[in-house]
């Protein structure tokens, strides 16, 4: 009789002989995929019927195994099965008390004979995590007695895994070992006076641990500080030593204190920093040493959410920081290959030092702003730009570019001062030095945009064209063709203009040039300038169409891919500047080139068995971009191409991150200086990312976006392949930008099912389809809400929202309403917790004005995320009026506080908003809020923001139109009220015109809906005076048809005693029929016309005479135009 193989091998593996057992975990470390995957196959099936089986035998190979590479793995699966954080593989709590007892046992038995140190530390790990899963129930009262006992023996070994297995305790289950915290203190302090190194360091990184996780306020760090010099001194001994081993892994953990728990620092914060700076300035020491001494400081300039301000007490520090990290800038070679290069990615010459100097430079900046490194900067930049050598030069204008977005609000103070230090160097002997003026341009032109380009664009944009002319020196050729594009992508067509003609010409020379890096930038540049300058391009589109052609017809070979790619995204930008109309016939040989060069590029990816195309390859990328820009010019006409276009753009939206997770101490890390990797650290795991592959899935899915949007009902065949696409990536937490695609195609997909319903275009489906893409889209959107991470994110996703609740209306069911309300609530405490956290800030004793500007622009990303809320309930009042208001009453405790003086005026603003939709909609059932709602609104139509006034007297308005009796009483209040703000000196600045606007339409709803609770003799005569309103078209349109139907019944009270108000209404009707279609509706031009024929006819000629009079001879003749036709 057979037997099943699996269960004879599961037999051998419960047997008595330890071999099988060794030999399975063997096979787990195997490089044949065959032998790992049947061993992993069998370790499952352990875990699932046999877990005391499992770890009494990972136990016995742990303490038998001869072989040190059985016991390591060993350890890891221990360690794996009994981390309560890993639900799928923890066992602890299956096994008998037998084995857990027995498990215990053997880990602390096993600590103290291990001999191999890679092991040992091993073994910490899982003692750590065992006891993180079970020291809070009391479960393992031995641990904590063995490890004390461990750090007063007198074995070295012991004393350094004791310190160890505590600084993992103290990350995992700090609350444990509180009650310790006299010993731990006295510990911490003995061993940082050990005079063995490993000890020293071990106890630092205990010490650091406990700090930070196990002291909950700052009274109990305190008791702390006396251990920081001894920490210090661990690090100047081992430096004085030279043994650069334990001084830099005693520098990783000050990092991390300083990250984390700054204001620990503080009070000895000038001897720590300036040792700091000392290490950073001896250039003796390791490359290695001098960074992390560096990165110590700038995680210190870093942590403001947690010491703001506190390192810009120290101005002193900051000039020798800047001026050791311009000294690192220096580290450059004049490297033959930089200047003989393919591609401006070559950075022949540079080193670690330089690009590490780059990078802190730039984190230095942001974290402390222009106010603090720009008069550093100022001081250091002029003598290293008057010594002799081209690197000194060199380094300054590098410097400037990588300070600039940091120091960007002081800079543009300065900008004469900064554009000229600049424009010298165009003229520098080198042209490395040269290079990096016009990369200095580049950077400048994006960071100080648009103020830059608008005051300087006399100066940059000749000095560029001048750079263009240095045949000699291609890669000067090229960025200079490089940084037009920078220039002129924050730039307005008025600007770019008058110098179209030079620097067309120019990039045309310059796409003639047999060097491809030149070729490749004047194709940037070309397309950026044809973007920026729209319909002014016509006139060089007949000289530049062939050109770019001819590349992308004859760049075939793979060295020219990225020519031919920059060729595909340069037609595209020419042809949407052009238009439709001149671009359509080139357009459709366009458009046959890219679908032969798509389908060669299919035939590799099938050649290549279905892998991707070759990390480098831009084919892909740029073609789906290419292909959303000709959509986009040419509208419905290009979707005959949808069914080419759209498979390969689905597939790069489904492509798979390609992930590798280590664990974040293990030996074989990722690659960390491989550009095309970006890593992760997430708890004990480093994630490592291809960022080829997100970037190509980021972009496939801003495209879908762009089609759905452009194509509107055209798009529905895909909307079924597309939304299980797009939908999952609301949660795709690897690549923001992929996320952000997802957010805003949610919208466009629903619009895109329900205009095909409306219009008959979807293919037999109805109503109930998008019904069903509602359930699917909106709940999906509200959870991906309550996880994200980060607020600008949070506020898209509630854009997308509302514009889904206003597409879907009365689609959306009572349920999905429910979710929606109670995920506004967590967002409001989320954002509310938020502020809280920034106005705590605010107190700590560092604070300091540029502290208080960076607070202001995360307050105002909050605003915006409150606005948002706004429109969504603006969205939900619309759509379902009365019978949201059970839903509503449940956020009035979220709303009502947004009135107070203690808040913005943005949030004031936002809340009479909701409450002005509310009795807009709502009518009668809105009645039970004026109590609470009228007084606020009446003393915000005073407020001193123009905004809040605008929405105050606005809901004057509507009050007055549906509160009927319940607003009566209040009317001589609101006249009084709205007066202040039509009687102000200034009503009518451009700051104040739609309050004015707004408070005369409300005064017009007064004279039309309480007429009696009102001197109407006086207050419509008043209304009139103040027609016609021009600021806000949307009120002026409704105020210009009610003054229209108070003239057609003869209201006596608006043309006045003896018709003496005639003249001023026929003034009105004159200003706003010359305004054309803006300040009335078609329907309300015509009635005013007729009315002025009726009065031509039926007025006594001298009346009209004296009427038409008042008139200015312009009005006159538009008038006479205009009733004449």
């Amino acid at each position: 009789m057979a037997t099943d193989p699996t269960q004879l091998q599961l037999a051998l593996l419960l047997g008595p002989d330890p071999v099988h057992f060794e030999n399975l975990i063997s096979h787990l470390m195997s490089s044949s995929n065959e032998h790992r995957s049947s061993a992993e196959s069998l370790l499952s099936l352990l875990r699932q019927s046999h877990p005391d089986a499992l770890a009494l035998n990972l136990a016995r190979t742990l303490t038998s195994s001869n072989l040190p590479e059985c016991r390591a793995m060993s350890t890891i699966l221990l360690r794996k099965h009994l981390t309560r954080d890993d639900s799928s593989s923890f066992i602890y709590t299956r096994l008998m008390p037998s084995t857990q007892s027995n498990l215990k046992s053997v880990l602390l038995l096993q600590l103290q004979k291990e001999d191999n140190k890679s092991i040992s530390k091993k073994l910490c790990d899982a003692i750590s995590e065992l006891g993180a899963s079970i020291l809070p129930d009391g479960a393992w009262p031995e641990l904590l007695p063995f490890i004390f006992q461990c750090l007063v023996s007198y074995n070295a070994k012991l004393q350094e895994l004791a310190l160890l297995i505590l600084s993992r305790l103290s990350q995992y289950v700090g609350d444990a070992l509180t009650p310790h915290v006299e010993t731990l203190h006295e510990v911490f302090s003995r061993f940082l006076n050990n005079e063995n190194f490993d000890l020293k360091v071990a106890a630092l990184e205990g010490a650091v641990n406990f700090i930070m996780n196990c002291l909950p306020c700052l009274g109990d760090k305190e008791k702390f500080q006396d251990l920081l010099p001894l920490m210090m001194r661990t690090l100047t001994e081992a430096l004085n030593k030279g043994n650069e081993a334990a001084a830099q892994e005693a520098l990783e953990f000050l990092i991390e204190l300083a990250a984390t728990e700054p204001r620990f620092l503080r009070k000895q914060l000038v001897d720590v920093v300036g040792s700091m700076l000392q290490v950073a300035e001896a250039e003796g020491l390791e490359e290695g040493t001098r960074h992390l001494a560096i990165e110590f400081v700038v995680s210190l300039a870093e942590a403001r959410d947690r010491a703001p301000g506190m390192m810009r007490k120290l101005p002193q520090f900051i000039k020798r920081l800047f001026v050791v990290l311009m000294n690192m800038l220096l580290d450059v070679e004049d490297d033959p290959v930089w200047h003989s290069a393919d591609t401006e990615d070559e950075d022949a010459g540079e080193t670690s030092n330089y690009g590490f100097g780059q990078e802190c430079l730039d984190r230095l900046s942001i974290s402390l702003g222009g106010n603090t490194i720009l008069p550093v900067a100022s001081e250091v930049f002029p003598g290293f730009l008057a010594a002799p050598e081209w690197q000194k030069h060199h380094a300054v204008l590098i410097a400037l570019a990588q300070i600039a977005e940091g120091c960007s609000k002081v800079m543009i103070k300065n900008l004469e001062q900064v554009v000229s230090m600049v424009l010298n160097s165009f003229q520098d002997p080198h042209p490395r030095a040269r290079w990096a003026a016009i990369n200095a341009i580049g950077q400048l032109s994006t960071d100080l945009g648009p103020e830059l380009q608008t005051q300087f664009h006399h100066r940059v944009l000749p000095a560029l064209a001048g750079a263009m002319d240095d045949f000699q020196n291609p890669r000067v050729q090229a960025h200079a063709a490089s940084a037009v594009l920078n220039f002129s992508e924050n730039c307005t067509p008025d600007i770019l203009t008058p110098y179209l003609d030079g620097i067309v010409s120019k990039l045309l020379v310059l796409l003639q040039n047999g060097k491809q890096m030149v070729q490749e930038g004047a194709l940037t540049a070309l397309a950026s300038v044809a973007d920026s300058s729209q319909e002014q391009f016509q006139k060089y589109y007949d000289a530049v169409m062939p050109y770019l052609k001819a590349i992308l017809v004859n760049a075939n070979d793979k060295s020219n891919r990225m020519l031919r790619a920059k060729s595909m995204e340069c037609i595209s930008l020419v042809g949407m500047a052009v238009g439709k109309d001149k671009f359509k016939d080139d357009a459709k040989q366009v458009i046959i080139k890219l679908i032969v060069m798509w389908w060669k590029v299919m035939d590799v990816l099938m050649s290549l068995q279905g892998s991707q195309l070759e990390a480098d390859d831009p084919t892909t990328s740029y073609m789906l971009q290419a292909w959303a820009r000709l959509c986009k010019c040419l509208g419905q006409d290009f979707l005959p191409y949808m069914s080419v276009v759209m498979p390969p753009l689905l597939q790069s939206a489904q492509l798979k991150p390609d992930v590798t997770i280590t664990s974040a101490d293990s030996d074989a890390d990722i690659e960390d200086d491989d550009d095309s990797i970006e890593t992760i650290t997430l708890g004990d795991k480093r994630i490592g990312i291809k960022t080829s592959v997100l970037e190509e899935k980021a972009t496939a899915c801003n495209m879908l976006c762009c089609y759905a949007d452009e194509l509107k009902e055209g798009f529905f065949p895909w909307i079924d392949q597309v939304a299980p696409t797009l939908v999952p990536l609301l949660k795709f937490y690897f690549h923001e930008e992929v996320r952000k695609a997802a957010v805003s195609a949610m919208p466009e997909l629903l619009r895109s099912a329900k205009l095909a319903v409306e219009k008959g275009q979807s293919q037999g489906r109805n109503e109930s389809y998008v019904k069903q893409l509602t359930d699917y889209i909106i709940p999906a959107l509200v959870e991906a809400l309550h996880k994200e991470p980060e607020v600008e994110i949070c506020a898209s996703m509630l854009d997308a929202l509302n514009e889904c609740i206003q597409i879907s209306g009365l689609l959306l069911d009572e349920r999905q309403v429910r979710s929606i309300v109670d995920e506004i609530k967590q967002v409001m405490l989320a954002s509310s917790s938020r502020k809280q956290e920034r106005a705590d800030r605010a107190k700590a004793e560092d604070f300091d004005a540029e502290e208080g500007e960076l607070l202001k622009e995360e307050n105002e990303l909050d605003e915006e995320v409150f606005e948002r809320v706004g429109d969504c309930l603006g969205a939900l009042i619309k759509t379902f009026k009365a019978s949201f208001l059970t839903f509503f009453d449940e956020l009035l405790s979220y709303l009502t506080p947004m009135w107070g003086k203690d808040k913005t005026a943005e949030e004031r603003r936002i809340a009479i908003c909701i409450f002005d939709d509310v009795v807009e909609h709502c009518h009668e059932a809105a009645l039970k809020y004026y109590d609470t709602y009228l007084p606020f609104l009446l003393e915000a139509c005073n407020d001193d923001n123009a905004d809040v006034r605008q929405a105050a007297v606005y809901g004057i308005g509507v009050c007055a139109e549906f509160g009927g009796s319940v607003f009566k009483p209040l009317v001589g209040e609101a006249l009084s009220r709205l007066n202040v703000v039509i009687r102000h000196p200034n009503a009518q600045h451009a700051d104040n015109v739609m309050a004015y606007d707004n408070a005369v339409s409300a005064l017009g709803k007064i004279c039309q809906f309480h007429r009696d609770s009102i001197d109407a003799a006086q207050v419509v005569p008043a209304w009139l005076s103040c027609l016609p309103i021009k600021g806000d078209l949307i009120e002026a349109k409704l105020v210009h048809d009610q003054l229209c139907s108070m003239v057609e019944r003869s209201d006596g009270e608006i043309l006045g005693p003896n018709h003496q108000y005639l003249p001023k209404i026929v003034t009105i009707f004159a200003e706003v029929l010359c305004a054309g279609k803006d300040l009335a509706t078609e329907q309300t031009v015509s009635r005013m016309i007729n009315l002025l024929r009726q009065l031509q006819q039926s007025l006594p000629p001298s009346t009209l005479a004296s009427t038409w009079s008042s008139l200015q001879p312009q009005q006159q003749l538009a008038l006479q135009s205009i009733l004449s036709s």
